[in-house]
């Protein structure tokens, strides 16, 4: 399997993961205070929303590279 299979495999999977799940959350901790030996950190809870034209665009992406990678052999 070349290079160019497993990179459209990768695109389409992508693609069905962003369809499924839509957006994904993270955590990013930020110190604010520090006074001496005590310090004092937020976490704070972040959320990325990515949209459904993009988990389209990548099956289609991925689609297109499996069949131009399918007829080059």
């Amino acid at each position: 399997m070349n290079g160019l299979k497993i990179m459209a495999i990768v695109l389409i999977a992508v693609g069905i993961g962003v369809l499924m799940y839509g957006k994904f959350s993270y955590t990013k901790e930020t110190h604010d205070i520090k006074l001496g030996p005590l310090e004092v950190s937020v976490a704070e809870k972040q959320t990325v929303n990515v949209p459904v034209w993009a988990g389209v665009a990548a099956i289609v992406c991925g689609g297109g590279l499996l069949l131009y990678a399918s007829k080059k052999n």
